[in-house]
Parts: structure tokens; C-alpha cells; sequence
């Protein structure tokens, strides 16, 4: 993995700071979530008076196109407006390649005297060049070039169309490049455009080589933000690299941004995916020395990993923190906490926890279910399973794979072989599992019972 940028340590807060916009702009939380292709600014003026235009386009031949717009144009007793233009651009575009796109775009130009492209003109053909197949990035500055030549040059909005287009076509690595050209000649990207490409190198890059882009779009005032570094440390978090994340988080602090809830949260899930107890309280600890107060998530995902690692008391106590901090525990918090239980033998205390769960009018799942019927059944306590599977088959919830394999199991060993069939038949009528996948295990199972009657291991 790559080393953290010299400059992530050098940048004062104050170079960091992002000047603000004059539009204003979505939040961090929902950006994270974004991804819209193309800004409203690049969407031509609409016309209620006018229906869509269907594509009159049959073929792509040029000189065809050519002859057929002319018809329309002579005939139309509509003034041909904007829209209009960009409706026959767009419509021939998805037909034909660039080269000939822009051939009936000049054709355009010259046979209507009236007509004066807008940059919504120049995003259809832009948009076109970047992702139409075997284009090149020729095709990309040729559309560059005239829209300079046309006094409309590239502003955010074309860079932001031309890198997502290129991104969203795989061509990430001409969508580095251009940002750079753009930013040096026309206009550097915002943020949201610069994040968006951040998240498309790091899924076909390096660490290292990302690092490299961040440095060098540096020269251009482009800076990382909070969100920059959310999607770095996501990124390290997935490749369980942890050292890499706490170490991002650091710089966050040495270039005078603080890191939110959002940060931390996705470290300690990093931590719980490789079942490291310690490791998550430690990251608990540092986020409340830094003074970002834990939410419903951090204590939901600290609960999650302290119990996947069989410490069930200490997520009990953060189960208590979590109360007395003002937040009621939802289903993925009580399902966890049971499951680290049932890991330590103590189904009857998870059982218990589902009748605390209900009278605080929170509802199980069906995965809390499947779970507490798991732990029944590995600690023998098979009449509590029925118990518990009446219950389940009452509500209709259905049987996970593996819970109706150690249900089964567990009633055959104990000779309730009537009770295994009508398992099977809930499984198979509420469509839990495939007919052949249930009846595999039951079959499985009531050989074993067979062989170990026959050799006098059971009753």
C-alpha cells in the first residue's frame, strides 16, 4: 500500500479550507450517497408547449440525416428553438458516432442562421465523445475546442459531465488526465467532481498512485476534503489494511479537519471484520478523546464486534452506555448482543434478552430468530427449540439454511423423527429452502439415526 502524502502533513488548516461556493451545496452525509450524472445547469431549458420529440432517426448515415432535417425544418410551423436543436442532436447521437454527430451539428449551424448553441449544445456532444464506444479522447477535445471557439469555455459543470462520462465508460485513467488539463487550462474541478473521480481510481489503482493524483492536483488548488478522506479510509478499511486508516486519520487532524462519527465508525467496522475486540474500544476511545460523540452506529457496530469475538459481557456493558446515552437499541443491536451469548453457551440469558427486546417494543427479525434457535440447539436445550420454532413458524418466519440443518439435527438426535418431518414440511411450504436442499438433510440426518440405533448409541 501506498505511503500518505508529504502534503497531506504539510497543508495548514488554512490552505485546506475550501472557499465556499455561491450555490449552495448538499451535505457531506448525502454526497456519499450522490450520484447524479449531470447538473440541472446542463439540462436545456424546458418547453410545456412542445411535445418530446421521438427520434426521427432511423439510420446513421449521414447525408440521410442531413436531408431528413431539412425536411423538418422546412415543414415545421413551430419556431425551431433550442430545444429543439438539442432534441435532434441528442436523438442522432444515440445512432451515430462523434465524427458524424458533429458534422450535422456545423450542418446545423450553417443551414439556421437563428440557431445559437447553448453549453446544454456542447454537454449532448461532450457527453457523446466521452462515452460512446472506440471514441477516443481526440473526440473529447475536439468538442473542448469548439466549445472555446464558440466563447462558451469549459467551466465545472464540463469538466464535472467530462470526468463522470469518462468514469462511468471505464476510462479512468483519461479522466485523470483531462481533470489535470482542465484545471491547468480551463477551470480546476469542485469538489464533488474531484471525489467522484477519487472513488473510480481507487477501485481500478494503487493506494500509491491515488496518493500521486492527490499531490499533484494540489498545483491547482484542489484540495482533499472531509469526504476525500472518508473515501481513502473506506477504501484501506475494505483492503483491511487498518494501520493505513488510523494513519489517514491522523493527517485528517494535521490538516486541520476533524474527523466526524462517519470516520470512525467505518475503522471500527474495519476492526470488527477481522474480530478485533481491542482494537474497537480503542478506536471508541480515541474518537471521545477527540471529542466526536459516539451515535446509534458506533455503539451498534461495537456491540456487533465485541460479541462476534466472544466478549459478550463487555458489549453488555456498552449495551448499558448506550441506554444511559439516550439511545434505545434497535433490532441489529439485540440480535448481536444474543449472538454473542449463544457463542458462550448462553442461550437461556438470549432467550431472556428477546422478552427485555419485546417489552421495550422493539420486534425481532427473522434473523434474530435463526439465531437465538441456533444457540438452543448447540447447548442441547431442544425443547426450548421447539418452543422457540412454534413461535417462529406462527409469525411465518422462515428457516435460514443453516438453522433448519441444526434443527434438524438436534430432533432426529434427540428421536423426535416426526417433529424432523414436520420441519421439513415448514421449510419446504414457506419456501426457507430448495425442496431437494431440505430433504438432502433430513435424509442425511435420519441415516445417522439408522446407523446409530443399529449400533446401540441411541434409544
Amino acid at each position: 500500500m501506498g505511503k500518505i502524502p508529504a502534503s497531506f502533513r504539510l497543508m495548514t488548516s488554512k490552505k485546506l479550507m475550501v472557499k465556499p461556493t455561491p450555490s449552495p451545496s448538499p451535505p457531506p452525509r448525502d454526497f456519499r450517497n450522490r450520484n447524479t450524472a449531470v447538473r440541472e445547469s446542463a439540462t436545456p431549458p424546458q418547453n410545456p408547449t412542445r411535445e418530446p420529440l421521438r427520434n426521427p432517426f432511423i439510420t446513421p448515415n449521414l447525408s440521410d440525416a442531413k436531408s431528413l432535417f431539412n425536411s423538418i425544418a422546412a415543414t415545421s410551423r413551430i419556431p425551431l428553438d433550442l430545444k429543439f436543436h438539442n432534441s435532434v442532436l441528442q436523438s442522432y447521437a444515440s445512432i451515430a458516432d462523434v465524427d458524424d454527430t458533429v458534422k450535422l451539428f456545423h450542418h446545423i449551424l450553417k443551414s439556421q442562421p437563428n440557431f445559437s448553441p447553448a453549453r446544454s449544445t456542447f454537454y449532448i456532444l461532450l457527453s457523446h465523445a466521452c462515452r460512446a464506444p472506440d471514441s477516443s479522447i481526440s473526440n473529447v477535445h475536439r468538442v473542448l475546442n469548439l466549445m472555446v471557439n464558440s466563447g462558451c469555455a469549459p467551466d465545472q459543470v464540463t469538466t464535472d459531465i467530462a470526468i463522470r462520462s469518462l468514469c462511468e465508460s471505464g476510462r479512468v485513467d483519461e479522466a485523470k488526465d483531462l481533470i489535470k488539463e482542465l484545471s491547468e487550462k480551463h477551470s480546476p474541478p469542485d469538489t464533488y467532481t474531484y471525489n467522484f473521480l477519487l472513488k473510480h481510481l481507487l477501485k481500478c489503482g494503487s493506494l500509491s498512485g491515488v496518493y500521486d493524483f492527490i499531490d499533484e492536483m494540489l498545483k491547482f488548488e484542489v484540495k482533499p476534503d472531509l469526504i476525500s478522506f472518508t473515501i481513502l479510509i473506506d477504501n484501506v478499511c475494505n483492503s483491511r489494511n487498518l494501520r493505513e486508516a488510523e494513519s489517514l486519520v491522523e493527517a485528517l487532524g494535521h490538516n486541520g479537519i476533524k474527523p466526524d462519527c462517519f470516520v470512525f465508525n467505518t475503522i471500527m467496522k474495519g476492526y470488527c471484520t477481522l474480530s478485533k475486540g481491542s482494537e474497537v474500544i480503542g478506536i471508541y476511545k480515541k474518537m471521545k478523546k477527540a471529542g466526536v460523540e459516539p451515535d446509534l452506529v458506533t455503539y451498534n457496530t461495537m456491540i456487533f464486534g465485541l460479541s462476534k469475538c466472544g466478549r459478550a459481557e463487555e458489549a453488555m456493558q456498552y449495551l448499558k452506555t448506550m441506554v444511559e446515552e439516550g439511545y434505545e437499541p434497535d433490532t441489529f443491536t439485540y440480535t448481536s448482543m444474543m449472538n454473542g451469548m449463544c457463542r458462550k453457551g448462553d442461550s437461556l440469558g438470549a432467550l431472556s434478552l428477546l422478552e427485555e427486546m419485546e417489552a421495550r417494543g422493539c420486534a425481532p427479525n427473522d434473523c434474530t430468530y435463526n439465531t437465538l434457535l441456533v444457540g438452543l440447539c448447540k447447548t442441547r436445550l431442544t425443547d426450548k427449540g421447539i418452543e422457540l420454532y412454534e413461535l417462529m413458524k406462527s409469525n411465518g418466519v422462515k428457516l435460514e439454511t443453516a438453522t433448519y440443518g441444526m434443527f434438524v439435527k438436534a430432533l432426529v438426535r434427540s428421536g423426535k423423527i416426526a417433529e424432523a418431518y414436520e420441519v421439513f414440511d415448514y421449510a419446504v411450504d414457506s419456501k426457507s429452502l430448495a425442496d431437494a436442499s431440505a430433504y438432502s438433510t433430513l435424509e442425511t440426518s435420519l441415516k445417522w439415526y439408522k446407523n446409530a440405533k443399529e449400533q446401540g448409541l441411541v434409544v
